[in-house]
């Protein structure tokens, strides 16, 4: 949980520094701030995304901190869920097949934080 917290932090802050460098990662074409369309809204979703990852890297983090198991419960079958979706968006073209690394991701947390949970409640 908590090194998903800081990496969800740096994402977001990565993104609101350099939301060009978020679009590389996802395998999104890049283009020049200037050659965008009026009424294109790529870096202002990017810097609301990167903002709202920016927080839920906190959350997880003062989730760790406060040790708040309810919280780590909650993310797994929503982390399941974004698995699910980012998977559609890459098969249906709706995004880029590297976007299936942000869906592998969700799928690692959630099994790996269930796992641990279910391990613990076993001790």
């Amino acid at each position: 949980m908590f090194i998903f917290g800081i990496l969800a932090l740096l994402l977001g802050l990565l993104g609101l520094i350099w939301p060009e460098l978020t679009l590389r990662l996802l395998n999104f074409p890049v283009l020049e701030r200037a050659a965008r369309a009026n009424g294109d809204f790529t870096v202002t979703f990017l810097t609301a995304s990167s903002m709202a990852s920016f927080n839920m890297g906190v959350y997880y983090i003062l989730a760790v901190f406060s040790d708040f198991k309810p919280f780590y419960r909650w993310t797994v079958p929503f982390r399941g869920l974004t698995f699910i979706v980012f998977t559609l968006a890459a098969l249906t073209g709706a995004a880029p097949l590297g976007f299936l690394g942000v869906a592998v991701w969700e799928l690692t947390g959630a099994v790996s934080t269930g796992l641990a949970l279910y391990v613990e409640t076993r001790k």
